[in-house]
Formats: C-alpha cells, sequence, structure tokens
C-alpha cells in the first residue's frame, strides 16, 4: 500500500525512522530468496522524534547521512512509514465496479470515514476481496495527514534521498511477516511492534490485513519507570533495559519494574484483542509475534505466554533472507533483528510480491 508515490516496483532502500533510531535495510533478489545487502542504525537523541513527529529535522537528516556513507549505500532511492494517530485505517464496504470507477468512488466518499478534512490528507485503498453475492467489495482504506508525510519527505529531502514511497509501519511488519513465515492463510496472527514510544498491533489471517491499531506505549515507558523507582540516570536505565547490570541494582527489583510496565502492554494488548473478537466473529488468534526494540524487554515474552495462554515468539525478519558472513556476523544480525523489522518490510517494497 503505497500512501505516497508510484505503485511500481523499484529498488528501494527501506528506511524505518523511530523515535530512538534510524534504521536502513537494502535487500537483493536471488533464486533462493533474497539476500541483504546493506544494513545500519544510527541513534537518535530523546525527543529528536516524539509521537512519531519528527521535532529536529537536522539531526534525523544527519543520522541518514551516516547511515549511507559507512554502509557505502548509493541507492538514493527509500520506501518510508509512518504510524500514530494522523493515521487512519478503516474497512470499508463499496459496490463492485470496474477499477477506474471504484477510484473515483473511494475517493467520493471516503470523507464519511476520515475524521479529518479530506483536502488534508494522502488516500489509497486495497481491495481484501468480494461479498458473498459478489455485488460489493472490501476494501482497506487508509488515511495519512499531508503535513505527516511532508515531515517526513522533507527530513529525507534534506539527506539528499528521494522518497518513492511512504507506507505504514503495521504494514511493512506484516510484509517482513508474509516474506518470513509464508503463512497458511488459515491462520490468524497478531503483529505487534513495539518500538519506544508506540506499539503498533496488526492482526492478519494469512496474508490479509483484519484489524490494526496503534498504541502509545512502548520501551520509553520501562525507560521511565526504572529511572523514577531506582533514581537512575536514562543511560542506566537503558542499558538496565536491555538486560545489562548496574551496579547497586538487583534482578529481582529490575524485573519486578520491568514486568509491572510489561502488565500495562498486556492490558492494552488485551483490549485490542477483546475489540477486534467483538467486531470478527467467530476470529480466534491462534501465534503472536512480536518485533521492535521492546521484544527483547527481560520477561516480556513469557509474561505474553501466559497472559494469552498462546504461542508467542520474536519476529524474525531474517529468516529467509541470506547474507555473506564475511560482512555481517551471525551475533550482530541477531543482536539488531528485532528492531529492523519495519526496514525489512520497507526494503521488500523493492519487489513485486508485496
Amino acid at each position: 500500500m503505497a500512501l505516497f508515490g508510484g505503485k511500481k516496483a523499484k529498488p528501494v532502500v527501506g528506511l524505518d525512522i523511530g523515535s530512538s533510531a534510524v534504521k536502513a535495510v537494502e535487500l537483493r533478489k536471488t533464486k533462493e530468496g533474497f539476500e541483504l545487502v546493506s544494513v545500519g542504525l544510527e541513534p537518535l537523541a530523546p525527543e529528536t522524534v516524539v509521537d512519531g513527529a519528527i521535532i529536529d529535522a537536522p539531526s534525523v537528516s544527519a543520522a541518514i547521512e551516516r547511515i549511507f556513507a559507512q554502509q557505502k549505500i548509493k541507492n538514493k532511492n527509500v520506501a518510508t512509514s509512518v504510524s500514530g494517530h494522523s493515521v487512519i485505517i478503516k474497512k470499508v464496504t463499496m459496490p463492485n465496479l470496474p477499477e477506474d470507477e471504484l477510484y473515483d468512488q473511494v475517493h467520493g466518499e471516503a470523507g464519511q470515514y476520515i475524521p479529518f478534512d479530506i483536502a488534508d490528507v494522502n488516500l489509497d485503498y486495497q481491495v481484501l476481496g468480494l461479498s458473498p453475492t459478489g455485488d460489493q467489495v472490501e476494501l482497506l482504506l487508509v488515511a495519512v495527514k499531508k503535513e505527516k508525510i511532508s515531515n517526513y519527505t522533507s527530513a529525507l529531502s534534506l539527506a539528499g534521498r528521494s522518497v518513492v514511497m511512504v507506507d505504514v509501519d503495521a504494514f511493512a511488519i506484516q510484509n517482513a511477516y508474509e516474506m518470513n513465515y509464508q503463512p497458511d492463510p488459515t491462520q490468524t496472527a497478531a503483529l505487534l511492534n513495539i518500538g519506544a514510544s508506540v506499539m503498533n498491533i496488526n492482526i492478519v489471517r494469512g496474508g490479509a490485513p483484519l484489524f490494526t491499531r496503534d498504541v502509545s506505549v512502548g520501551g520509553n515507558q520501562y525507560t521511565d519507570a526504572l529511572q523514577k523507582e531506582l533514581e537512575l540516570t536514562f543511560e542506566d536505565a537503558e542499558s538496565l533495559k536491555r538486560g545489562q547490570q548496574v551496579a547497586g541494582v538487583s534482578e529481582e527489583q529490575k524485573l519486578g519494574i520491568l514486568r509491572s510496565v510489561s502488565e500495562i502492554l498486556a492490558l492494552e494488548i488485551q483490549k485490542t484483542f477483546d475489540f477486534f473478537r467483538a467486531t470478527a466473529s467467530g476470529e480466534f488468534i491462534n501465534h503472536i509475534f512480536v518485533a521492535g526494540g521492546s521484544a527483547r524487554i527481560p520477561g516480556l515474552l513469557e509474561m505474553m505466554r501466559d497472559e494469552f495462554q498462546l504461542p508467542v515468539d520474536e519476529l524474525d525478519p531474517f529468516r529467509r533472507v541470506t547474507y555473506n558472513p564475511a560482512k555481517f556476523s551471525d551475533e550482530y544480525i541477531h543482536e539488531v533483528a528485532p528492531r529492523l523489522a519495519v526496514a525489512v518490510g520497507l526494503g521488500l517494497r523493492s519487489f513485486d510480491l508485496v
């Protein structure tokens, strides 16, 4: 789904601008599947990106330039993605019309589904399927405020990059999931991308999105709780959150605080699941996959398994991606994998399969 730019496949670098870091992934198609060409992460200072809005564009642009220079990435075409309150995703039903007439109908009627002035948004849609009678189609309608897209494209232009596509974080995660796991079309999975400030939830059956929601909770809440409860610096709280030791802090203290925040996340996930089940009769979630920088919070996945009584696994965006071990070590790929799921999904936009 392209909210900005053309739909034709074009070689792009997947560029994920998050609250804590900029991440880039470049892929190449091979006979066996996909190969990792380039990967880079550049941390961002706090308050550089807040609630999905780029506050300090020069800092973001400088981080992008560093990645491209350090990784010797020559391709200037990028696909990026957005999430948050400026993004509206709705399922709607329209008459089954020829493509050009359907386009006109969607753009003519979208205003009743979008809580923003229609002139202020970029719109796109995807046909999900026909009604049982065949006279209607079910669409996934996506609208993003133009100012949100401009916020991102301006920072990328400042870095000398050409934005050929703007996607949505939840759908980028779905791209990575589909390519790596080739899901059974009858199986329903919840894809969670837990970043620093936002958690994207996308419930999919096979390759069809059923329900999406963005929640304003994430890794920053763990850091804040550790800082406040244990009177730590930001740096020490971040280290603890990543599983490292900090002098004077016991494992029991740390895990207790982390668990209290994990329970808040689990409550938001449960609310989302409850709402989904209420609106999608007969649907059952079979599996939960977790990506994002907070996927490895100590104890989080174990707690979710207990809470939801479902298989819960870390989503591996490189499960079916090969790489040159002389260029990328197994340890490095394993270390960065959860944080790169969106960037991998965006990198896949170079190819016709997504």
